[in-house]
């Protein structure tokens, strides 16, 4: 395989792996018309139908059942979260109230409190295995630069050069063209100059006596 092919594979991969942590901070930090949001999980509570370092997808349900997996905030802060199962629906209909009580798959007891439907993001559709680790690097402050602003650098100064080189040739090419241009002028011109003049023709006139 040619050098020029393998840089050009890695450059695109680069982009593609660019496009997703984008993607990833993006959904996992704000609400989008797609509903989509993406979680990295952070303990091993799960395991094994969602173990330590995975990526899970979640979206918005009107209600949730037993068995459903679903990913909510802390009541400390809204920026922690946490992805249990549903273990018992407990409604109050008096005060209009639903609750869950959720537990780790790998967890001996439920979690200690019920957890509303106000805290409740969404319910786990899917997830994707060590996704989470670079997402949740890139989310820190040294993430961030190593994992998006170093690599976005480069390829910006990489497009850049190519920008430059190509208008360079551009301006090559136009320039070789006014030469030859200029050329076939002055070799047309030094034609018509070389061409001879039709020699005028001499009237004789004959006198007669």
């Amino acid at each position: 395989m040619k050098l020029k092919t393998i840089i050009t594979i890695f450059y695109w991969l680069v982009l593609l792996f660019l496009a997703a942590m984008a993607g990833s901070l993006v959904l996992s930090r704000f609400d989008t018309p797609l509903k989509y949001r993406l979680f990295s999980v952070q303990s091993g509570s799960m395991e094994p139908a969602i173990g330590l370092g995975s990526v899970v997808v979640v979206i918005p349900q009107e209600s949730y059942g037993k068995d459903d997996v679903i990913t909510f905030r802390s009541e400390r802060s809204a920026k922690e979260t946490n992805t249990h199962r549903v273990v018992e629906v407990l409604e109050d209909k008096d005060l209009n109230r639903i609750e869950y009580r959720t537990k780790g798959d790998a967890n001996e007891d439920p979690d200690s409190e019920p957890i509303p439907l106000r805290r409740v993001v969404g319910k786990v559709v899917f997830s994707v295995p060590y996704l989470g680790y670079p997402i949740s690097f890139a989310q820190t402050q040294t993430g961030l630069i190593v994992l998006v602003v170093i690599p976005a650098t480069l390829i910006a100064y990489s497009e850049l050069i190519s920008i430059k080189n190509e208008i360079a040739l551009l301006i090559k090419h136009r320039q070789e063209n006014k030469k030859v241009e200029k050329k076939k002028k002055t070799g047309s011109a030094k034609l018509v100059k070389r061409k001879k003049k039709p020699k005028a023709k001499r009237e004789i006139t004959v006198r007669t006596k």
